[in-house]
């Protein structure tokens, strides 16, 4: 029975869509359809993409753990263990930390981002997620380097304050490039390549306007 009224609220949705399209309503085509993504992102992706993603995180924050020996990464089960002068801790990688809730919103938004096409949306689509997954594997490193020197006391500012300032600064600035840039330069050039004005200007023989 679920099955079926997933089915129908799915088949509701692209009905929806489709309305709006023709309609000509852009914006809440997109606010519908980014919002129907991430949904199915976390109704129907979350129990298989979740521990792949911990065990991803854990696996590349681990390579810097392991060369500097500041702490293990057990990447088959998405744990960390730190070892200080105060103590050792166990940083299990979980839904937040996986970065998994992230990847769902970047990827949402983009699905319905009518500056790119499809092949284009794709493109970006697979860089965003690298770039997501290198930088919340960042924060990991981070936060664990930080209990490894401070101490357990500290997890709750490395992990709550520190490592989220990184990772959420990061993260503007890949929307920056992929939404904000690209859609000025989209208005200026008609053309998704980021193009310099001073380029521009010597393939056209004159200044850039």
């Amino acid at each position: 029975m679920t099955y079926i009224i997933s089915a129908a609220v799915i088949a509701l949705w692209i009905w929806l869509l489709q309305v709006l399209r023709k309609a000509g309503l852009r914006f809440w085509r997109y606010l519908l359809g980014s919002c129907g993504v991430f949904l199915l992102f976390m109704i129907l992706l979350k129990p298989w993409l979740v521990l792949p993603l911990a065990r991803l995180v854990a696996a590349i924050a681990g390579i810097f753990g392991k060369v500097s020996g500041f702490y293990q990464a057990y990447y088959r089960y998405g744990v960390i263990f730190i070892e200080s002068a105060k103590g050792a801790i166990t940083v299990n990688i979980d839904l937040e930390c996986s970065g998994f809730i992230e990847i769902a919103a970047f990827v949402s938004l983009l699905s319905f981002y009518a500056v790119y096409n499809i092949p284009e949306r794709i493109y970006v689509g697979v860089i965003g997620f690298l770039y997501t997954l290198l930088t919340n594997s960042l924060r990991i490193a981070v936060i664990c380097t930080m209990i490894h020197f401070l101490g357990t006391d500290y997890y709750y500012v490395a992990h709550t304050i520190v490592g989220r300032i990184i990772f959420y600064v990061l993260q503007v600035i890949l929307y920056f490039f992929v939404f904000t840039k690209a859609h000025v330069l989209k208005m200026k050039t008609g053309d998704f390549a980021y193009t310099k004005k001073e380029e521009i200007g010597e393939k056209s023989g004159g200044e850039a306007p």
